[in-house]
């Protein structure tokens, strides 16, 4: 609030007597109006940001009193350690002691933010100094607060794995497994994240060769939780591990040559990490199979699926894989163990209608089964909700140019909680960041030429984010992954 001389005009009753000036909606008031609207503003700040506060903290010292959290998982780790005697011992006290440390950490944080927001509201209350932005941007805090506390709210967030069966692995027959979400993996991203614009070459980038230092043609990639990146070596043949830090690679699938052996691939095109099996997932494009190949010390793949012009593919959380047979024009959900699979996307054969795709090539998965499809020769990205017949464009168009409402042969993508969309565009040299709804897109690192420095990008195809929301991306003309890290300032 501030005090003007000069004469204005009131914004309520229009009197030439207006004193008052509200830096926060930027208008001006007579003394009277000016009162009221202090009023309003007081009434607003306790009804939206207050009453938010309490329910938020109401609801989390509920959970603390009666030990919601861990309760019901540790009831049934309980029970089946009784029923297993003295088998599961050691590995029943093994996920207690997971379990209640993954409990203590989300809980000190979330006890952290909150106690930095009641500080805040306390000094809004006391000193009075509020406007509206300070509403909106509490208010922003508190939701952001009940978005991570969602996932231990609801009962299949977490899950505990129990396996009866004595033909098992016994140090691994029970385990934690978190919902594998966006909004845990890229819990720094949002409208407003910013990438700093000169990334640096975290593998390859030395030409293009087939030396542990380099890459030929990289294509799909992923990066596990300690930034490790595993990259489909496209022209090797060979799918590559990457350390952190590391100046060269290793081979941990294919590697030996192009061929349609067990220990062979074919220009495999991208790659995912199966945690719960401990192995790596392969579309093998040119073999027109899916495989599956341990991570440690696999020396052979075994084929899951056969017969497919696999191009991308994901898993969502509840073990569904999705593979792009981009020969079919179409996406499959697989059921992983069951050999079922059911069309979610296109399968009418290649076109540009709401019920076709063309080309397909990546494919990601929202929390509702949701999924979002590089739809490459119609230049634009379609989601199809489950069980839809057609999809809906929610990227580009049908026009290969490079406005910020087009995209020019869309490769890798992304979707987030908030069902922002996140692309490879490929043909424009750029990745592109589309909000949901939004007619047109940000570019948010590359657009710069097509070329080898730092803040430019050649042919860009996979990306993927690391837990902190730092961005990698190979580039199939430059032979190399880029990390772009995030902008701390932002």
């Amino acid at each position: 609030m501030a005090t003007v001389n000069e004469p204005n005009s009131c914004s309520v009753c229009n009197k030439s007597s207006a004193k008052r000036f509200c830096i926060g909606c930027q208008k001006y008031f007579c003394l009277k109006d000016f009162k009221e609207h202090e009023q309003q503003l007081s009434m607003k700040f306790d009804a939206e940001i207050v009453t938010s506060h309490d329910e938020l903290l109401n609801q989390i010292q509920k959970l603390e009193k009666s030990n919601y959290f861990s309760l019901d998982f540790l009831d049934q780790i309980e029970q089946w350690k009784k029923t297993t005697i003295n088998k599961v011992e050691q590995a029943a006290e093994k996920v207690r002691h997971e379990l209640i440390e993954l409990i203590d950490k989300q809980g000190i944080t979330i006890t952290k933010q909150l106690k930095l927001i009641t500080e805040e509201i306390r000094c809004c209350q006391e000193e009075e100094t509020f406007v509206e932005n300070d509403i909106d941007r509490i208010r922003k805090k508190i939701n952001e607060i009940q978005q991570i506390l969602k996932p231990f709210i609801q009962k299949d967030a977490t899950k505990i794995i129990i396996v009866d069966d004595d033909q098992i692995d016994w140090n691994r027959f029970i385990y934690i497994r978190q919902h594998n979400s966006p909004l845990l993996r890229s819990a720094n991203l949002n409208d407003n994240a910013k990438w700093i614009q000169n990334g640096f070459t975290i593998a390859g980038g030395d030409w293009g060769g087939s030396e542990m230092n380099q890459l030929y043609s990289p294509s799909g990639l992923c990066v596990d939780d300690d930034q490790t990146v595993y990259i489909a070596d496209c022209n090797n043949h060979r799918i590559v591990e990457w350390k952190c830090g590391a100046t060269i690679g290793r081979v941990v699938a294919g590697g030996n040559g192009e061929g349609n052996s067990l220990d062979q691939l074919n220009y495999p095109r991208d790659v995912i990490i199966d945690k719960e099996n401990d192995s790596l997932i392969i579309c093998d494009y040119n073999n027109k199979r899916v495989v599956r190949w341990p991570r440690q010390n696999g020396t052979n793949g075994e084929t899951i699926i056969s017969n497919i012009g696999c191009c991308g593919l994901t898993m969502d959380d509840n073990g569904f894989l999705y593979v792009v047979d981009c020969d079919k024009h179409e996406v499959i959900r697989y059921r992983m163990g069951k050999r079922q699979e059911t069309v979610v996307a296109g399968g009418n054969g290649p076109g540009n209608r709401l019920n076709q795709l063309y080309q397909p090539t990546y494919v990601s998965v929202d929390r509702d089964h949701s999924v979002y499809v590089s739809d490459s020769i119609n230049n634009r990205v379609m989601k199809w909700m489950e069980d839809a017949k057609e999809g809906i464009v929610v990227a580009g168009s049908q026009d290969e140019e490079n406005s910020l409402t087009q995209l020019s042969n869309p490769g890798g993508i992304i979707v987030d909680q908030s069902g922002t969309v996140y692309v490879s565009d490929n043909g424009n040299h750029r990745i592109m960041r589309w909000s949901q709804g939004a007619t047109h897109g940000s570019v948010i690192v590359g657009s710069n030429g097509r070329a080898s420095q730092y803040n430019q990008l050649y042919d860009p195809i996979g990306l993927s984010f690391d837990r902190e929301g730092n961005l990698y991306v190979s580039e199939y003309g430059n032979h190399r992954v880029q990390k772009f890290n995030i902008d701390r300032n932002c």
